[in-house]
């Protein structure tokens, strides 16, 4: 039987000792990040068997609820699960919270979401993972689906848009530029994507914006594998209107898989240009890029099941993975 206790310290951090395949949470998140608890399970022999963390006051606002969140999670069995889950709801409870979210580090610019249907394809680069129990130990917990998002895989870069070049010139005539990433500008180009993202994300479900700082950081450590011809903007003069950030899947060498996909991260438009068929044209401009340096397959990544990319990604790509964000009723 497990025993759970609040951690409230870098100390206290410091002394868990891991065991089996769970591990302390690492100091920088745990710095970073601020949850308002931390909890750890200790097994009999002292060692760590499960831990997570809990945020109430800043998070992702949700129409008549006050929610809290419950991320960096981690358990070494189902016992351990509901043990850990249980102390868990019930600190949100106590904290006036009305619905639990989870699993979201904080917000949903870090790790958030289980896998739920794995398919044949395996991870990609920058994709999340978890054990494929996690989701039985939340919905044990009580919690339902609140959101799903997929991953599609174009097999053969094979996505195309009808009247590409029409929308271009149409663009165009009104004063719109399309140009890749200047790599020798990287930071500068970075606080494009940035401002970009914080103006074109901030409808999305559950968001909430990310200091400029962990932004920077979270992307200058990607800077080895971009592809500048993979990275593009859209621009009115000197105003940044969108961008997209494609990278190799660098994950395929290391099992043994040709280097031949790319991996449609994100995009973002400013929300007055949205529907003008920014998004469409740059999912073109990549793919054909993609193609020209050799790529031969793309995966469309971590999609809201609502979102319009998902729909433009529909036209070709087929779902290869499926995961899910989970919440439960409180108290």
């Amino acid at each position: 039987m497990s025993t759970i206790v609040a951690v409230t310290s870098l100390e206290q951090l410091e002394a868990l000792c891991g065991g089996g395949d769970v591990a302390p949470l690492g100091e920088r998140e745990f710095s970073l990040h601020a949850p308002d608890a931390h909890l750890a399970a200790l097994g009999s022999d002292g060692t760590l068997a499960g831990r997570c963390s809990l945020w109430w006051h800043a998070v992702p606002p949700c129409p008549g609820e006050r929610v809290g969140l419950i991320g960096h999670y981690e358990a070494a069995d189902g016992e351990t699960a509901a043990l850990l889950l249980a102390r868990a709801l019930g600190e949100l409870v106590r904290h006036g919270c009305t619905l639990a979210v989870g699993p979201m580090d904080g917000n949903t610019w870090r790790r958030y979401r289980f896998v739920t249907r794995r398919g044949t394809e395996p991870p990609f680069f920058l994709e999340p993972d978890n054990p494929d129990d996690y989701p039985g130990h939340f919905l044990s917990a009580g919690f339902v689906p609140l959101a799903r998002y997929y991953s599609n895989l174009d097999p053969d870069l094979g996505w195309s848009l009808a009247g590409a070049v029409e929308l271009e010139e149409r663009l165009q005539s009104e004063g719109v530029t399309f140009r890749p990433l200047g790599l020798d500008a990287f930071g500068t180009e970075l606080e494009r994507i940035y401002e970009l993202s914080v103006a074109g994300f901030r409808n999305n479900f559950l968001y909430t914006p990310i200091d400029r700082s962990e932004f920077l950081e979270m992307y200058a450590g990607v800077r080895a594998v971009v592809v500048p011809e993979l990275v593009w903007f859209a621009e009115q003069g000197d105003r940044p209107l969108g961008f997209i950030f494609a990278v190799p899947d660098v994950l395929r060498a290391t099992t043994g898989e040709p280097s031949d996909t790319v991996i449609f991260k994100s995009m973002a438009v400013l929300p007055a240009w949205e529907g003008k068929g920014i998004g469409s044209l740059f999912l073109s401009i990549i793919t054909e890029q993609a193609r020209r340096k050799g790529f031969r397959r793309g995966i469309h990544a971590l999609m809201h099941e609502a979102n319009r990319s998902r729909m433009l990604s529909g036209h070709h790509g087929v779902e290869m993975r499926e995961y899910t964000l989970f919440s439960r009723r409180l108290p």
